[in-house]
């Protein structure tokens, strides 16, 4: 009799997850690991960050150098802290925002492992379409961010009553920043969440080409709330990149609904209030099946007399 010298493999994680087979506290052991998993990418990438992230702020304050009313009489670009521990603060902050940027594929996928054995294979295939267009999108959009802040800091120097040499607190200004950074990266995600609606089939192209004008005035307004730039430079911009990326989103969805047939349904033409129209058929009713004759119903078989109680047990129970 032959052997196999291969050791015969169980059912992968995925798989058990998948199929149901996994209990409770598996799922547990496996989150707590993908967790274990996922902190060690965000600590990797926040001590990689801690090194970068002099090089980091020298991009972040560059729209500000950049002006000629921070400058000084000495040409130098200076920041005011408050507090002693500020300068350590920030270079934490900036860190962590580099960390959890470079461990993003980590954290990420393990997210990603634990979501995706509850899902089915099209969602799955939905599922890494969108992230790969979610991810151009944020960096588009925190993109045209750091362009339009150059733009905003000259309209807030500009519009103020100090008309000379102005330096700024520099964790108000990171965070000025950084606002502006995920504000426009996350505005810039609104497409996906309409392509989503419609390739799930929750609204059609035609649904959404109605709301355009509601869209383009919730846009404005959104702009006018969410921007931290008070002057209408950024929130002009914001809006009309929101509108834009609206009506883009709005026509692949007419051509995802072409393509699945939508609005080409038998109903499509009828009222709400018409009546269905449903094709008369008579059939002739013919005599029905006799009925048989009921039978007797047998006596009950007697009873048995019960027993004393005290001859139901024997002497050990």
């Amino acid at each position: 009799m032959a052997l196999s010298l291969r050791k015969k493999k169980g059912p992968t994680k995925f798989e058990q997850a998948s199929d149901g087979s996994m209990t409770l506290i598996e799922h547990v052991r496996e989150l707590r690991n993908r967790l274990f998993i996922a902190s060690i990418g965000v600590v990797a990438g926040l001590i990689v960050g801690f090194i970068v992230s002099t090089w980091v702020f020298g991009i972040l304050k560059a729209p500000y150098c950049e002006l000629p009313s921070s400058v000084d009489q000495t040409g130098s670009c200076e920041f005011i802290t408050l507090a002693v521990t500020d300068q350590l603060m920030l270079r934490l902050k900036i860190a962590l925002w580099v960390g959890l940027i470079l461990g993003a594929p980590v954290w990420l996928f393990q997210l990603w492992a634990f979501v995706a054995p509850g899902l089915h294979r099209h969602e799955r295939k939905w599922a890494y379409v969108f992230v790969a267009l979610a991810t151009p999108l944020f960096v588009g959009g925190a993109t045209l961010a750091y362009f339009v802040i150059g733009h905003s800091l000259a309209f807030i120097m500009q519009a103020g009553v100090i008309g000379e040499a102005t330096k700024l607190e520099v964790t108000s200004y990171v965070g000025f920043v950084m606002n502006m950074l995920l504000l426009f990266g996350a505005a810039f995600e609104f497409p996906l969440l309409l392509l989503m609606l419609n390739f799930t089939g929750v609204v059609s192209a035609r649904r959404l080409l109605s709301w355009w004008r509601a869209v383009v005035f919730l846009s404005f307004v959104f702009a006018a709330i969410a921007t931290p730039d008070p002057g209408p430079f950024g929130m002009s911009l914001l809006a009309a990149c929101i509108s834009l990326l609206y009506f883009i989103a709005v026509g692949v969805a007419f051509i995802n609904d072409k393509r699945k047939g939508r609005g080409k349904e038998i109903y499509e033409g009828l009222d709400d209030d018409a009546i269905s129209e449903l094709p008369e058929e008579r059939v002739p009713v013919g005599a029905s099946d006799p009925v048989e004759a009921p039978t007797a119903v047998e006596a009950p078989s007697p009873v048995q007399q019960p027993r004393p109680i005290e001859r139901r047990f024997d002497d050990m129970t």
